[in-house]
């Protein structure tokens, strides 16, 4: 009986991730078709929705911003074989130092305030991400359970933040002042009136260098060669002289100021001031969209535009279909994370053998075995 053999690198990273997709449409189908509605024109919906006008595609492309960020801070950790789920802490802890800076700089300009606050936001996430790292590194402390302990602090931070430090004695509302125009992010739609009202803005040019920064930072430096060899063989990088305390610390504080990004996007270029729960668990889907995109940039970039769409497409599926509630819009959001990521290795031994019986060696042993006689 032959070993069983990888299915080709092609295969891995677009076959079978697009079977996976497929079987999430076809049952999120049978969802739609058991309350009555027909999920043929229900899939037209969502992607008229999502690209078919100016502010469907903006609003598409502004969530998509979002989870390009937050897919991007659980790659980075992952190719060092770390399982960072903190991304909604560390982004939402972020918007402090986003927050702080814009209106310490709202009367400048935006060329300006822009700059400094990726700065600090990156400066505030990633420290939020460090104390997970420098716990695992020197203590020993899971990072998995430190970062969705960070996530519930984050959370109650920014709840005291807001109400008692940042929110002005002029309203009740929990959140910070508003920021003036000239320290606001532009959106798109003040350069191209294609985009309607949407909010996306130009934090999406930010979501693209961090993709290409991150590309050439995993596969073409030293560092990033370091990282993948923690990720591989923890044993074998300290026997090469690879410091992995070091190399974990720093890969969570790259990840923790990747995911802080989100905060530019929110309180920069789109709701012009700190509010609370901002994130909107935009660092729990960054999980999904890692998975789908097998931790690489460009299928990140590509998982990260399914969702955005899955999430603009969603809303237009409501107003036209009202037999589609809201709930129903997240059982088939997590039908799409359930297949591509808890079950991503589903269909993966049915595309083994169908391969190896593909293969010119597989079929002459297949030959060999079946043509040869037995012994008298």
């Amino acid at each position: 009986m032959s070993a069983r053999r990888p299915i080709p690198r092609w295969a891995d990273v677009a076959l079978l991730p697009a079977i996976n997709l497929l079987m999430a449409f076809l049952v999120s189908g049978l969802v739609v078709l058991m309350i009555g509605e027909n999920p043929f024109q229900a899939v037209q919906v969502i992607i008229y929705g999502a690209f078919g006008y100016g502010d469907g595609l903006g609003y598409t492309l502004y969530y998509a911003t979002n989870f390009i960020f937050t897919g991007l801070a659980v790659a980075v950790a992952a190719h060092a074989g770390l399982f960072n789920i903190g991304g909604d802490g560390q982004a939402y802890v972020a918007g402090l130092g986003a927050i702080v800076v814009a209106l310490a700089l709202d009367q400048t300009h935006w060329l300006l305030a822009m700059p400094l606050a990726v700065l600090a936001s990156a400066a505030v996430g990633g420290f939020w991400a460090f104390i997970p790292g420098y716990l695992q590194a020197k203590r020993g402390s899971h990072v998995v359970i430190t970062t969705i302990m960070f996530n519930f602090i984050a959370s109650a931070l920014m709840v005291y933040m807001v109400n008692r430090v940042l929110k002005p004695a002029s309203t009740m509302a929990p959140e910070s002042e508003t920021l003036d125009v000239a320290g606001r992010v532009p959106q798109l739609r003040q350069f191209l009136s294609f985009f309607g009202y949407s909010p996306v803005n130009l934090s999406i040019v930010l979501a693209v260098a961090a993709l290409i920064g991150c590309y050439i930072l995993i596969w073409h430096t030293k560092f990033g060669y370091a990282m993948r060899v923690l990720g591989a063989n923890p044993t074998a990088s300290r026997y090469a002289g690879i410091s992995n305390s070091k190399m974990i610390m720093i890969t969570m504080t790259i990840s923790g100021a990747l995911a802080g990004m989100v905060a530019i996007n929110e309180v920069m270029g789109t709701q012009n001031r700190l509010v609370l729960d901002f994130v909107a668990g935009a660092g729990f889907v960054g999980i999904a969209v890692a998975l789908m995109g097998r931790n690489h940039p460009i299928g990140i970039l590509l998982a990260a535009l399914l969702f955005g769409a899955l999430y603009q497409g969603g809303q237009e599926l409501q107003f036209v279909m009202p037999a589609v509630t809201k709930e129903m819009i997240v059982v088939i959001q997590a039908l799409v994370i359930l297949f591509t990521g808890a079950m991503e290795g589903l269909f993966r031994p049915s595309l083994e053998r169908a391969f190896m019986l593909l293969s010119p060696e597989q079929k002459a042993e297949a030959i060999a075995v079946s043509t040869a006689k037995p012994e008298s």
